[in-house]
């Protein structure tokens, strides 16, 4: 017996219609505006981009990476300087100390 959608066999056209006619029915309507589709892209433009974006990626790494580098260099000069300054406001502290005891010593004695 010949029906049509017969189970358990190949389906025939009318079955594959029928589903996708189902199909077109259930999905969804799209929401907004249908967009066309974007115009065909310029390989050679977009490699050029690429390239070029490539390229200025490397140069601000390779900028960075020199302030890294010259960053440990300028706080170990500024270390020296803080502790040479540190030194001589030490220095002239206890030399001002010294002359106060001084001064302090002979305005006792006189």
């Amino acid at each position: 017996m010949a029906s049509r959608g017969r189970r358990g066999g190949v389906p025939t056209r009318e079955d594959e219609q029928r589903r996708e006619e189902q199909a077109e029915q259930q999905a969804p309507a799209p929401h907004g505006p249908v967009l066309p589709p974007p115009p065909p892209v310029d390989y050679g433009v977009f490699m050029q981009g690429l390239v070029q974006a490539m390229q200025t990626q490397a140069h601000t790494q390779a900028a960075l990476q020199a302030q890294l580098e010259a960053q440990p260099s300028l706080r170990t000069r500024l270390v020296a300087f803080d502790h040479r300054t540190l030194d001589e406001a030490l220095s002239a502290a206890c030399r001002q100390e010294g002359e106060m005891e001084q001064y302090l010593e002979e305005k006792k004695a006189s």
